[in-house]
């Protein structure tokens, strides 16, 4: 806790690859928890993996949680009272942190080659012993070890591992207690002088006043080594630590590329809503309580959010339900929102320009406000906007429509639509339902005979929108300037249809 008693917490993800949904959630989580107690959420990076960070990755990593939503209180771009905020830049106080431990004897260096340790850790396993590291530096006496060093020899730095047991409190585990004589002496700091992962943990936990760590449970062991740091460091109060359950692919087996779709930006790019990401990540591991709503906002879920009801068991990841949500939240939106999520989509499909006029941002509202309840996910949109733009009824893909067009009395029935919505004008009064009953009373056609070879002439298909739906759309959209033009409506498709031209 800072001065006033609000949490701090922090999420801390390496920037290597795009971000993964179970990193997600784990910001996630970090961020309820800071929210609803009125605390500070912070974002650093761990870029100490020199070769396998990257700026792209880190900007990818701070481009998605602004997407999601996750805003920071203290980080990279937005600074604060304890950065720097990327490990990277700050190798200088790990090194003098690790100083003090060498001062007092909880520290001392190790000689040992890679190649002598991965010879050593080889024989632990052949005799069915832990893999840790044997001490083999542990009694050179400093003096000589200084020889050695300035005599240009390199050497780690190494911790002193109690051989004692260590109970750890956590928030959603319970007590756990560790052997700590399995881990063997942890290396606090490299050959080449930069710090590992755990020391350099423990020192910006500390340095950040950070009061709660909250992580997936694959960091459960890292935690003993964590606390005898912080111990050794004297580093006050202990931060409350809690491991979230793991969350599995279908097959329960991790969660991992081989299922398919697992970064935020590809759940972004599929057309799912942030907030509907949010919400389903916030339900892996956690429960809002027996009978409660599941389509909840952001500002419901810090609301609602306790670490109290985490489960211990592992999360399933169900893309199903994650599109479920999607939809719900998808038409859940005003006008404005709705129409702002879709443009991107369409302009990438390339039947939106960059700047729509107004009287054609009016007309994608109203085609969207029909066909919104119609789909799950954005990148199903533009392929329901192929009605509109993309016409050649010229070749009915669907059989049946095939089947419709070539019944006997359908050449009769759109020859004399044609005609009479020909003589009918650009802007019949009253619309195409009494010209519809014209053609209808002139032919003795009526019921499917009539309308399945309409809805063919005009979509080449006998699924889709409802007629009452679509005429509409395809007549504004053709009566209005811009791209909108490229519609044909329902005479210039009949025509088409009939293989004539409309002059």
């Amino acid at each position: 806790m800072n001065g006033n008693g609000s949490p701090r917490l922090r999420f801390a993800p390496s920037p290597t690859g795009r971000l993964h949904v179970g990193n997600a959630r784990t910001a996630l989580f970090n961020w309820l928890v800071a929210r609803a107690g009125g605390g500070r959420f912070i974002l650093r990076l761990e870029d100490t993996d020199a070769e396998r960070s990257t700026d792209d990755a880190a900007a990818g990593i701070v481009d998605d949680l602004a997407w999601l939503g996750l805003d920071w209180d203290e980080g990279p771009v937005k600074g604060g009272g304890y950065g720097p905020y990327r490990q990277s830049e700050r190798q200088e106080l790990y090194r003098a942190e690790a100083g003090r431990l060498l001062d007092t004897g909880k520290a001392y260096h190790c000689f040992c080659r890679p190649e002598d340790l991965a010879r050593a850790r080889e024989a632990a396993r052949k005799a069915g012993q832990p893999v840790r590291y044997p001490g083999t530096c542990r009694g050179i006496p400093r003096d000589e070890a200084e020889r050695r060093i300035a005599a240009g020899e390199p050497a780690a730095l190494r911790f002193r591992m109690p051989d004692d047991t260590l109970t750890v409190s956590d928030m959603v585990r319970g007590d756990v207690t560790f052997d700590c004589s399995e881990f063997g002496d942890l290396v606090i700091l490299r050959a080449d002088g930069t710090a590992a992962y755990n020391f350099a943990v423990v020192v910006d936990d500390a340095g950040m006043r950070i009061s709660h760590v909250i992580r997936g449970e694959d960091h459960l062991t890292n935690t003993p080594k964590q606390v005898l740091l912080f111990q050794a460091l004297g580093y006050e109060p202990l931060p409350r630590y809690a491991h979230l359950p793991m969350i599995l692919g279908p097959d329960r087996s991790p969660l991992s590329k081989r299922h398919g779709v697992t970064s935020v930006g590809q759940f972004r790019e599929e057309g799912v809503l942030p907030r509907a990401l949010v919400n389903y990540l916030a339900l892996l591991g956690w429960s809002p309580g027996s009978g409660e709503e599941e389509i909840l906002s952001p500002g419901e879920l810090v609301d609602r959010f306790d670490l109290e009801r985490v489960n211990r068991s592992a999360a399933v990841f169900d893309p199903d339900k994650l599109t479920w949500i999607n939809g719900k939240h998808w038409r859940a939106l005003g006008s404005e929102q709705r129409l702002d999520a879709a443009l991107p989509f369409l302009q990438q499909a390339h039947w939106c320009p960059e700047e729509p006029g107004g009287a054609e941002l009016g007309w994608l509202d109203a085609a969207l406000e029909v066909l919104a309840p119609k789909v799950d996910r954005l990148d199903h949109l533009a392929p329901m906007f192929d009605v509109f733009f993309d016409f050649d009824p010229t070749s009915a893909v669907d059989p049946e429509a095939r089947d419709a067009l070539g019944a006997p009395e359908a050449r009769l029935v759109l020859e004399a639509l044609h005609r009479v919505i020909a003589d009918a004008g650009p802007a019949p009064e009253g619309g195409f339902q009494p010209l519809f009953k014209q053609v209808q009373k002139e032919t003795g056609v009526k019921g499917k005979d009539f309308y399945h070879p309409l809805r063919a002439a005009l979509t080449g298909s006998m699924s889709g929108l409802e007629l009452g739906a679509l005429i509409p759309l395809l007549e504004q959209g053709k009566a209005l300037k811009g791209f909108l033009q490229r519609i044909p409506g329902v005479g210039e498709r009949i025509g088409l249809v009939l293989g004539t031209e409309i002059g």
